[in-house]
């Protein structure tokens, strides 16, 4: 009779395991599941003090009138473009939605998120999709013949 009740505590034991190791596993499936949902409802944040440099030079032959250059500027893909002889506009590139990097639409003259939609004018201005803010602006100009870029 005793190895009958050793038995049921062995086979309590088990299960008291097997339980508690499903819902162990079941609860890091629902996060995983719950993290990506929340990163898509709240944008990230960025952090201040990063390094690099605060301005660049390049000649500006380089960004034709209506077209646009990609480039790195503090260490982030930043856009130059230039709408029109007078005008100049450099731009950050990282949606300010999850932080994809925007890509440059000749035919419509925007900049589309290819992660979830956002559309921002030369401005940095969202036209649309999920994106709480603009694109964050640099100070751009033309000085002999140069295009200098600097944080603002």
């Amino acid at each position: 009779m005793s190895s009958t009740l050793a038995d049921n505590l062995n086979l309590d034991t088990r299960r008291r395991f097997l339980g508690m190791s499903a819902a162990f596993f079941s609860a890091i499936g629902a996060a995983m599941m719950v993290i990506p949902i929340f990163q898509y409802l709240w944008p990230r944040q960025e952090s201040a003090g990063e390094g690099g440099a605060r301005s660049m030079k390049f000649p500006a032959g380089e960004v034709p009138i209506g077209d646009a250059k990609f480039i790195r500027f503090l260490n982030k893909p930043a856009v130059v473009i230039r709408p029109n002889e007078q005008e100049l506009v450099a731009l950050s590139v990282v949606c300010t939605h999850l932080g994809c990097v925007v890509k440059w639409d000749e035919k419509s003259n925007e900049l589309r998120c290819p992660c979830h939609g956002a559309r921002f004018d030369t401005s940095g201005t969202v036209l649309g999709g999920p994106a709480p803010a603009p694109l964050p602006s640099f100070s751009a100009r033309i000085e002999d013949e140069y295009i200098i870029i600097e944080e603002v």
